[in-house]
């Protein structure tokens, strides 16, 4: 972040016009329990941007909800959808539950992969 302020600067950017929007740091994995990187995160950003004299002027952050942000810079506009949260622990439980797993099916036929 710190890099990125300083180049803002360089280009002509002035900190008494910055302003933050933040989002994320959802806990979308139930076993990331431990670690809480999402509020760390959250933490983090929000102390730095205090630090560093710039306001948050929106924010969606935490929850148990992973987002699709979609940021215009010409505008600063920011867009921001939840998405169905679903943690894959309970995706796997469900699929076992209901009996509805898809079995792999086991070929000896392969297949081609082209790289570019």
């Amino acid at each position: 972040m710190e890099v990125l302020i300083n180049e803002m600067f360089k280009l002509g950017a002035r900190r008494e016009s910055m302003q933050a929007k933040i989002f994320g740091g959802g806990q979308v994995m139930a076993s990331f329990t431990t670690m809480n990187v999402g509020e760390r995160n959250t933490d983090f950003v929000t102390q730095y941007l205090q630090t560093e004299r710039i306001p948050i002027v929106s924010e969606d952050v935490l929850d148990i909800y992973p987002r699709k942000v979609v940021y215009f810079p010409t505008t600063g506009k920011a867009m921001v959808k939840r998405l169905a949260h679903a943690h894959p622990e309970a995706l796997v439980e469900r699929e076992r539950a209901t009996g509805s797993a898809v079995q792999l099916a086991k070929s000896s036929a392969g297949g081609s992969v082209d790289l570019f």
